[in-house]
């Protein structure tokens, strides 16, 4: 990640550049229509990368389920800015907002298996969230032909993972965000 990006909880005067970069994907069927005034709404559930001009390159969001059920959702990187980690920066930043509220067991339903399987995800049967299913995907426009696919991890297990030397990890090109986690969970 460049040195000149910071990530960051997001602030409400961001909302506008987080729904244009979101729906800038939502207009090619690769993530849901957000408006601005929803992401206003949860507003202190989002993260954001900013780049030098003040400009939002990335963004992610923590959507709650139940007391310790929670999606990492809205994962969204700027074309310009694709390959430069900023994907696992914020993955990894909306984790630890997880942690703080004490859920420690997220799921991300997604177009981009890949990326959740480079960065230590196991995928699921999206059966195992119905909170999910009844709040989300009945009323979704693509609940018939929906192609996502479900994602997890139990933040608790990946805490208690010992701590590798500092030398051992970066050699993927991960980002480490936080404390250092053996190379399997960067």
């Amino acid at each position: 990640m460049a040195p000149d990006v910071f990530v960051r909880r997001a602030r409400p005067q961001d909302a506008v550049a987080i729904s244009r970069l979101n729906n800038s994907f939502a207009a090619e069927g690769q993530m849901l229509l957000r408006t601005p005034e929803m992401i206003s709404l949860a507003i202190d559930d989002y993260i954001v990368a900013q780049g030098p001009a003040g400009e939002i390159l990335a963004c992610g969001a923590l959507k709650e389920y139940s007391p310790s059920v929670a999606e990492i959702a809205a994962i969204a990187v700027s074309r310009d800015a694709h390959g430069k980690g900023l994907g696992r920066a914020i993955v990894r930043r909306v984790e630890d907002l997880a942690r703080m509220r004490g859920i420690y067991d997220v799921f991300a339903l997604t177009l981009q298996p890949e990326f959740f399987s480079a960065i230590g995800y196991e995928r699921v049967d999206r059966a195992r969230y119905p909170e999910k299913i009844r709040r989300d995907c009945l009323a979704c426009t693509r609940r018939f032909a929906c192609n996502e696919i479900c994602f997890a991890r139990n933040l608790l297990v990946e805490d208690e993972t010992p701590e590798v030397p500092a030398e051992q990890v970066g050699r993927a090109g991960g980002v480490v965000i936080g404390s250092i986690r053996p190379a399997h969970a960067a």
